[in-house]
């Protein structure tokens, strides 16, 4: 096995998997109320063609894959995806990101078949906001699916918090807090403008370094390394038993050390989440290309990572809403 590195000698070793690209909630930066037209189930690819997709990724150096949607605890028997993933030669990390409200039903089952840690994404503690950001949701099952993840082993649990100005900033130090207070590992996102709604995303952006400042009326923030493979920067509190991570897409551009690439729900190997382009690994698999050819084609999309993103300059990806690449 031999690692890959992309034409800007970054090393890639992390695949992100869409299972699917629907979704319990609508979560207001992520799908419109009325939800978007869902791909037609033979567009989205079959487990055994996911597997074919990590093999080959893996024989190129891919070591990590996580798993995101939509959400993907709506896509039945994921704990057999995560159990054929475990399989592979190479891999030797599986982690999930989710909404956290099917967690509690599926959280055992998944450690057993081999996932090693999840993300939640929790933009809300007060019952009545979470339910205003993601219009359906119910803070209390996001809660008992935390606990079962923790119980089962799922461990470190970190969670996603989008900071939103006018929207749930007002909890960014209740977040903070439960760093100190319950040890809870929580990274905040800054706001990225995408999909139909980017005017009303700049409105409610807030950079990292206000999001910091504002925690540091709790006490100064000491850096801290916490083992992971994404572009968070980590502190603590002082006496704090969690952590806190900032990730500044906009603000921050932290493109030079990108180690990914993500696979959408129908097949489509995105270089990188801000890009609108992608290369079809469905259609050849189902041609019954090799897996050299797959590998080819893989590496294809390495070779067109960009430098960065141009969100620094007004530009953003338009043919897809984050809730259809995975985030």
């Amino acid at each position: 096995m031999t690692g890959i590195a992309d034409s800007f000698d970054r090393p890639i070793n992390y695949l992100r998997i869409s299972v699917t690209d629907r979704c319990n909630l609508r979560c207001i930066y992520c799908m419109p109320p009325e939800g978007i037209g869902w791909l037609p189930h033979g567009h989205i690819l079959r487990y055994e063609e996911i597997l074919v997709i990590v093999k080959a990724a893996a024989e190129l150096g891919i070591t990590k894959v996580r798993l995101t949607g939509g959400e993907p605890l709506v896509r039945a028997d994921l704990g057999k995806l995560v159990g054929m993933i475990a399989q592979v030669k190479g891999i030797d990390d599986i982690s999930l990101t989710t909404n956290g409200m099917l967690l509690a039903r599926y959280a055992r089952e998944l450690k057993e078949a081999g996932l090693r840690r999840v993300n939640v994404s929790l933009d809300s503690l007060d019952p009545e906001n979470f339910r205003r950001i993601t219009r359906y949701g119910d803070l209390g099952e996001v809660l008992k699916g935390m606990e079962a993840a923790h119980a089962a082993g799922l461990e470190p649990i970190k969670i996603n918090m989008v900071a939103m100005r006018w929207v749930n900033d007002h909890e960014i130090l209740d977040f903070a807090r439960k760093t100190r207070d319950e040890g809870w590992h929580v990274r905040f996102i800054e706001f990225m403008p995408m999909g139909e709604r980017r005017d009303e995303a700049r409105e409610r952006f807030i950079s990292i370094a206000e999001i910091m400042e504002r925690i540091e009326s709790l006490g100064k923030l000491e850096p801290h390394r916490l083992a992971g493979n994404g572009p968070a920067k980590y502190y603590r509190l002082p006496g704090a038993g969690g952590t806190i991570g900032f990730i500044g897409p906009v603000s921050e551009h932290f493109c030079f050390q990108c180690n990914r690439l993500r696979l959408t729900a129908e097949g489509n190997l995105r270089p990188c989440l801000l890009s609108d382009e992608e290369i079809d690994l469905r259609e050849p698999i189902r041609r019954g290309a090799s897996a050299e050819e797959i590998k080819l084609l893989i590496e294809r999309a390495i070779a067109a990572k960009p430098k960065g993103h141009g969100l620094a300059i007004g530009k953003t990806p338009h043919n897809r809403n984050m809730c259809q690449i995975g985030g």
